[in-house]
């Protein structure tokens, strides 16, 4: 079979959705852009690690091993470890967080539980109690092209890209293609999708869709395999 992945949508309010995936055979596949920073955990034989994600502003190949196995937490756009800034950490810049015998993680100087997909909230709750899993709420307000009261523009956008990891701009070009791809796998015709996302013409549609998915539009509506996570 390959890849699997699974996801749930999540119901704390720094999360997203939390994801699973394995492979039962060595395969390749097409990662997507996005925007949300995001905590990862892989199990192979040599045991687990723990990775600290942030944006990606291109799509990428990538191989999944076999028997290998992940799952991870995709966190709402704003939320972020502060001790792991996402601009640090853009396009598989992770940050791998030290493990500890007995299966625990190091981080600020002390050792926190590995978590399972089942008590990953417990884990996250924990963090943002602690102080290292923040949530910047004028990113919400930028997002929508809002300036919270009293702020200048440019402190606005350093402020976004210290919580998000990339501009407001570049989150505008990563949603618009994710809309497009999603239409496209969807069945959606070509020249609707250019209509219906704002692109000027097919050519800029490809353009965007090579760049975000790896793909061209046909590839996308074909059913080719690819991943938005």
């Amino acid at each position: 079979m390959g890849l699997v992945f699974t996801a749930v949508t999540g119901d704390l309010p720094m999360v997203r959705r939390v994801w699973s995936a394995s492979c039962d055979a060595s395969t390749g596949f097409s990662s997507a852009v996005k925007a949300s920073s995001m905590i990862a955990f892989a199990r192979t034989e040599a045991g687990v690690t723990v990775h600290v994600r942030g944006p990606e502003t291109a799509g990428t190949s990538l191989t999944c091993p076999q028997g290998c196995e992940f799952f991870g937490v995709e966190l709402r756009l704003g939320a972020y470890l502060p001790l792991h800034p996402p601009s640090g950490l853009t396009d598989l810049n992770d940050a791998v967080l030290p493990t500890l015998p007995g299966g625990r993680i190091l981080l600020d100087g002390r050792d926190w539980e590995m978590p399972t997909e089942q008590n990953v909230d417990v884990f996250l709750d924990r963090l943002a109690r602690a102080g290292l899993l923040a949530f910047d709420p004028a990113v919400d307000e930028i997002r929508h092209g809002e300036r919270p009261r009293g702020m200048s523009e440019r402190t606005a956008q350093l402020r976004f890209r210290r919580a998000v990891g990339i501009s407001h701009r570049k989150l505008v070009s990563i949603e618009q293609a994710q809309d497009a791809a999603r239409l496209l796998t969807a069945g959606s015709s070509i020249a609707d999708v250019v209509t219906a996302c704002g692109y000027y013409d097919q050519p800029q549609l490809a353009r965007a869709m090579r760049w975000a998915t790896g793909h061209t539009p046909g590839e996308l509506r074909s059913g080719v395999s690819f991943l938005a996570l």
